[in-house]
């Protein structure tokens, strides 16, 4: 009984610092686009050389842990690493590019749809996975994708866009890493992506990438490292939370960005349209993850 009575604790702890990890994730992705807008005044860093600057740095880390644990790169099916790679690295993109001209909140309140394209997706091209619930729920979460796009104030919905393509291409990266998870483990997709995910980000914008002052490699370095911290967060707490769990607590970015933004980084407060937008998505995401473990 004191065997099973300490198992029992030991889950527990685990899932609990499962919790904490995923949130802290959370946190750590939304601190590297406030980072992004803390530099925008002091440098002149293009929203490339911190896209090539994060993957360069996840590049380093994983080949790294790979070295030091002996870890072999086995890739296998490459047009799923290439298609993980590209959508991956233009969500990214689109993300960072929202964020330099717009509302970090409403940046990453739209990176957040990706959920709901994942199930608009799965409707589309995989038959098996057809749910007319989850349909309807997307149906109602894009009124409030509408409303943080705002298209009746067209200098709001130019940036806004940026970050609705984030989305978009964030949830084929998903629909990709499931399919990769197949037949890689999550060291070669990582390797894979970083590394050609840096490479394509150099060979297309070279000339925004230099060699930068004590300043500016500050900036570079800790909006990196916060990113792919927040992604080794994320595949640690998924180890002892719940598909659902992890899927919920992920999505408290939203509320995170609403709250503080204008705290960290003097965005101007969201709308109550914006609030009803950022709800509409946030429990969209709630329902869509609580479905998928039905």
């Amino acid at each position: 009984m004191a065997r099973i009575h300490f198992r029992a604790q030991h889950t527990t702890r685990q899932s609990f610092l499962g919790w904490i990890a995923v949130f802290c994730s959370a946190f750590c992705l939304y601190l590297a686009t406030v980072i992004i807008r803390w530099a925008a005044p002091r440098t002149d860093i293009a929203t490339s050389y911190f896209v090539f600057a994060r993957f360069l740095l996840g590049f380093i880390v994983v080949s790294s842990s790979m070295l030091i644990r002996k870890e072999s790169f086995k890739p296998r099916k490459y047009h799923y690493l290439i298609g993980r790679t590209l959508t991956n690295t233009i969500s990214v993109f689109c993300f960072y590019k929202a964020i330099n001209f717009g509302s970090v909140a409403e940046a990453n309140i739209l990176n957040m749809t990706y959920p709901l394209f994942v199930a608009l997706f799965s409707w589309f091209f995989l038959k098996n996975q057809r749910d007319l619930f989850a349909l309807l729920i997307v149906g109602v979460a894009f009124t409030g994708v509408w409303m943080i796009l705002a298209p009746q104030e067209s200098t709001a919905a130019g940036y806004n866009y940026w970050g609705l393509a984030s989305g978009i291409m964030a949830a084929g990266a998903m629909v990709y890493l499931n399919v990769s998870r197949k037949y890689h483990d999550s060291q070669t997709i990582l390797l894979f992506m970083f590394g050609f995910g840096s490479l394509g980000m150099f060979l297309l914008f070279r000339n925004a990438i230099f060699l930068p002052t004590p300043l500016e490699f500050f900036y570079l370095l800790t909006c990196s490292a916060a990113g792919v911290l927040g992604q080794y967060l994320l595949t640690y707490g998924f180890r002892y939370v719940t598909a659902v769990e992890g899927s919920i607590i992920s999505s408290t970015r939203i509320l995170l960005a609403a709250l503080i933004g204008p705290v960290l980084v003097a965005d101007p407060p969201l709308t109550v349209a914006g609030w009803c937008g950022a709800l509409l998505i946030f429990g969209a995401n709630v329902v869509l993850a609580l479905r998928r473990s039905v």
